[in-house]
């Protein structure tokens, strides 16, 4: 009997894979880029979590091989004196948790609504009105409504110790409607099939109907607006960093880094906003290349192979 890890690699998913060149050089470059963000404390030359090996005076050093750059700092210095390679590693570590666990909080409610409004019938309009009321506020003002109630409750030093959790929390209370309106509609074209009848008539109950048989064939589109989102959260991470409503200075994402050194691009420090703003970019293009070979594997309308 052959295991999972055979029936894997002999599968078609691994074998189209392999074969798409755009597929497969996003999935290393975003392989390498996690590694390198969750790595830092191990690849990062320098920590700029550490006050005591940073130095002012090297505050906006440019890139090695600019006039006036030094080796040690790689890419530069920020405004503060912290080494550009090493924060920008840091800081996408933050970005990538937090873009993960905001996609991890809309599944969660997304499916657990939508399976309900599209199962237990009198439940439907009642939950679609709420994804409804909730599509109306937009991320940004949930996280301006939540962020100063927090700032105000808790102070800026206490709101720099929630702050992950927090924008983990607003993005994804904001963006579960997508979830649950996509698995709805699965749900809707399962609950009519025969092995759903059947398990009616054997008198399992609702819940392990939804659970055990519904929810697994809806997976695949779930699937497809994850990777989707986990780029769109990390995106909103990055535009309410620039708000001023994101991360703080002192616990930097890529969004705060650009933030941060966007005052200083024309004077003269461009790298301070130009490098996590490439980083930034290179993140979301490799996720959302990797989301639409996903999207057109799953889908065999538009998977040509």
């Amino acid at each position: 009997m052959r295991t999972r890890w055979q029936r894997f690699k002999q599968s078609y998913m691994l074998y189209s894979f392999l074969r798409d060149p755009v597929a497969l050089t996003s999935f290393i470059i975003l392989a390498i880029l996690v590694f390198s963000a969750f790595g830092a404390p191990i690849v990062a030359p320098h920590d700029p979590y550490d006050p005591t090996t940073i130095e002012i005076m090297d505050a906006q050093i440019a890139p090695a091989w600019s006039e006036g750059g030094s080796s040690k700092f790689l890419l530069g210095t920020d405004a503060q004196g912290r080494d550009m390679l090493s924060t920008m590693l840091y800081g996408m570590r933050v970005s990538l948790l937090i873009g993960v666990g905001a996609v991890c909080l809309q599944a969660f409610i997304g499916i657990i609504v939508g399976l309900l409004s599209g199962y237990v019938r009198r439940l439907d309009n009642i939950l679609m009105r709420i994804a409804d009321v909730q599509l109306s506020f937009s991320t940004y003002m949930i996280a301006i409504f939540i962020g100063a109630i927090v700032q105000t409750a808790f102070g800026v030093a206490g709101y720099d110790r929630v702050a992950v959790p927090l924008l983990i929390a607003i993005i994804g209370l904001a963006e579960w409607p997508q979830y649950a309106r996509t698995v709805r509609a699965s749900v809707l074209a399962e609950r009519k099939k025969e092995y759903v009848e059947a398990a009616r008539i054997i008198g399992l109950s609702r819940i392990r109907i939804m659970w055990r048989h519904i929810l697994p064939n809806t997976l695949s589109p779930v699937l497809v607006i994850s990777t989707v989102q986990v780029a769109n959260a990390i995106m909103s991470e990055a535009a309410l960093s620039f708000l001023g409503l994101g991360m703080p200075v002192t616990k930097p994402s890529l969004g705060s880094l650009i933030t941060a050194g966007f005052e200083y691009i024309f004077s003269g420090s461009w790298w301070i906003t130009i490098f996590p703003g490439i980083l930034l970019v290179g993140l979301i293009l490799v996720i959302n290349l990797l989301g639409d070979w996903v999207r057109d594997f799953l889908n065999p309308k538009l998977y040509k192979g």
